[in-house]
C-alpha cells in the first residue's frame, strides 16, 4: 500500500481537490492523471469568453507547471484511465501500467452528448477547449451558425457567435428551452433576449438531419421545413465519463454512486467529486449528480476535507448554483426553482435590463429556488434563504425593491 492520493482528472473538480489537500495540510504524495494533453483549464470561458473572442486560450487556466510545482503535485498529463482496480487500490492507464493509491479520487467529469448524426466537417460539439477553438475558427471564417438545442451551453455559444456578427439559428424541440429549469416566467425572458439580439429562434421542432459539409449544411426539422448554416453546433446535453469505471465492482449508474461523505458505496478509499459524482443529498435524502462548476469546486473542498480528516469527515449537503451569461447579461440560479409550487417576482422582468429575482416556493411556502437577472446580491441572499430553510415571502421582504405581483 502506498500513502498516496491519486486523483483521476485534471478537470475543475481534480484541481480543486489537490489544492483543497493542500489547503487542508495534506503533506503527502498527490498525483493528478489528465487524459488531455493541456494543462488544465476552466470550463465555463469556453462557451463565453473564449468562443466571444474576448479570452485566449492561457487565460483560462486553472494550473500551471509552476503552480504544480509550488504545490508539490505529480501532473500527468496525457494519460487516460482505463479501469479502477478496487480491490488492489490500483490505477490501470490505458497504456496497462498501474498507479497504486491510498485514497483515489474519481473527477473525471462528464462529456458532450454525441451529435445522434454522422460526423461532417462543419458540425462541432463544445465540451474541451481543442472544440472551443475549432468552433472559433469557424466564427472567424464567417457565415451563419445553426446552433442545435436551446439549453445554457447551446444559448451561451448563440451569444458568442453573435458576438462575432454572424447569423444565428437555434432549433430546440422545446416551446420553452429551459422553462422545467427556470420556469415559464423566466424561461420567457431568456427567449426574448436571443430574439432581441436578431437570433431566430425555431422553437418547437426537432432536428432530422444534418447534411452538407461546411459552409454548406443543411438541417432538415421534423415539421419538413430546412436550415442553412455554414457551422453547426450540437449542444443537447452531456453524459458522465463514468465508463472506466464499469469493471470496477462499484456500483456505476448515471455516474458514480457515492455517499453523504462522497465516498463510492461499497468501496474503501474511493471519493467522487464534480460532474461524474453521483451521491446521497442528505437533506434532499435522494441521489443527486450536478454538472455545474460551483457544485465541482465546492464538492472537492468537501472531498479534500475528509481524506486530510478522515476522523472528522462532514457530508456535503451544499445548494446548487449555476450562472450563464448572455448577450451582456448575468442569469444567476439557485436551489431547485423547478420543483416550486409557486412563484413570485421581485423587480421588474419587463424593463429594458431588468434588474429582477424569481423566487419559487414549495407548497408549505418554503423557499425553494431562486432566479435572479443582473442582480448578484439578491442571488445570494435567496441562496442563503434555501439553505436556512426560510419562507419565500420573508425572503422576497429582504431584498431592496418593490414587489410585483405575478
Amino acid at each position: 500500500m502506498t500513502d498516496t492520493v491519486v486523483v483521476v482528472g485534471a478537470s475543475v473538480a481534480g484541481v480543486a481537490v489537490a489544492r483543497g489537500l493542500r489547503a487542508e495540510g495534506y503533506e503527502r504524495e498527490i498525483v493528478l492523471l489528465g487524459q488531455e494533453h493541456d494543462w488544465p483549464y476552466d470550463k465555463p470561458p469556453l462557451s463565453k469568453q473564449l468562443l466571444s473572442g474576448e479570452w485566449e486560450a492561457e487565460q483560462t487556466a486553472l494550473l500551471s507547471l509552476e503552480q504544480a510545482q509550488e504545490l508539490a503535485l505529480d501532473v500527468r498529463l496525457g494519460r487516460r484511465a482505463e479501469a479502477l482496480d478496487a480491490a488492489a487500490k490500483e490505477v490501470v492507464l490505458g497504456d496497462g501500467s498501474r498507479v497504486a493509491y491510498d485514497a483515489c479520487v474519481v473527477a473525471t467529469g462528464s462529456s458532450a452528448r454525441p451529435s445522434p448524426w454522422p460526423e461532417r466537417a462543419g458540425v462541432h460539439v463544445l465540451r474541451t477547449l481543442k472544440d472551443a477553438l475549432a468552433i472559433r475558427e469557424r466564427f472567424a471564417a464567417g457565415g451563419s451558425v445553426a446552433v442545435v438545442g436551446g439549453g445554457f451551453i447551446g444559448a451561451e455559444v448563440a451569444s458568442s457567435a453573435r458576438a462575432h456578427g454572424l447569423s444565428v439559428t437555434i432549433v430546440d424541440p422545446l416551446a420553452l428551452p429551459m422553462e422545467r429549469v427556470v420556469g415559464h416566467a423566466t424561461a420567457l425572458v431568456f427567449a426574448e433576449l436571443a430574439a432581441r439580439n436578431g437570433i431566430d429562434l425555431r422553437l418547437g421542432h426537432g432536428v432530422e438531419a444534418i447534411n452538407g459539409t461546411a459552409g454548406e449544411l443543411t438541417l432538415r426539422l421534423t415539421d419538413g421545413s430546412t436550415v442553412q448554416a455554414d457551422t453547426a453546433v450540437v449542444g443537447i446535453g452531456a453524459l458522465p465519463n463514468d465508463g472506466w469505471l464499469f469493471s470496477s465492482g462499484l456500483l456505476v449508474e448515471n455516474g458514480l454512486v457515492c455517499d453523504e461523505l462522497c465516498c463510492a458505496a461499497g468501496a474503501d478509499g474511493v471519493f467522487a467529486a464534480g460532474d461524474v459524482a453521483r451521491w446521497h443529498h442528505p437533506d434532499e435524502g435522494r441521489l443527486v449528480r450536478v454538472e455545474h462548476w460551483t457544485n465541482a469546486v465546492d464538492q472537492a473542498g468537501c472531498v479534500a476535507h475528509n481524506i486530510a480528516h478522515r476522523d472528522d469527515p462532514r457530508p456535503y449537503a451544499a445548494v446548487p448554483y449555476v450562472w450563464t451569461d448572455q448577450h451582456g447579461w448575468k442569469f444567476q440560479i439557485a436551489g431547485h426553482p423547478e420543483s416550486g409550487a409557486r412563484h413570485e417576482v421581485v423587480g421588474d422582468l419587463d424593463a429594458e435590463r431588468p434588474r429582477a429575482a424569481v423566487l419559487f416556493a414549495d407548497a408549505a411556502g418554503v423557499l425553494t429556488g431562486a432566479v435572479t437577472l443582473n442582480w448578484p446580491r439578491a442571488l445570494a441572499e435567496c441562496r442563503r434563504g434555501i439553505a436556512a430553510g426560510t419562507d419565500a415571502d420573508s425572503a422576497a421582504g429582504s431584498l431592496p425593491v418593490a414587489k410585483v405581483a405575478t
